[in-house]
């Protein structure tokens, strides 16, 4: 996954002790996350979908599609994460002062349909 750097920058960080839920499938979500520590599973049932690590983003879906959460996301082993939250607003600003945020973003998404239709 790509690292996007600049999101390391942004104010609003939350941090999670390992095995901490960050969000649960099925829930509503109107923000995505930027880890910006540490790494993130990404869980659905008892499958393990994907690690996410530091730069890589996480819950953009629901961000977009205002749908609920197609996975549940949790704190990596160690000593758990810090991740970047951004919201709807928020996600606007990033792609308005940087356009290539968006092009990352889709990348993101694309790579991830790749590896579950494959």
């Amino acid at each position: 996954m790509t690292t996007i750097n600049f999101l390391k920058r942004e104010p609003e960080v939350r941090s999670f002790d390992a095995g901490q839920p960050i969000f649960s499938e099925g829930q509503a979500g109107d923000v995505m996350y930027a880890v910006t520590e540490g790494e993130v599973h990404i869980v659905r049932g008892d499958r393990m979908l994907e690690t996410v690590g530091e730069g890589g983003i996480f819950g953009e879906l629901a961000l977009l599609d205002d749908q609920p959460r197609s996975a549940s996301a949790i704190a990596g082993p160690g000593a758990g994460c810090k991740v970047a939250v951004i919201d709807l607003k928020r996600f606007g600003v990033l792609v308005q002062n940087s356009p290539f945020f968006a092009v990352e973003v889709m990348r993101v998404m694309a790579e991830r349909l790749r590896r579950i239709t494959d």
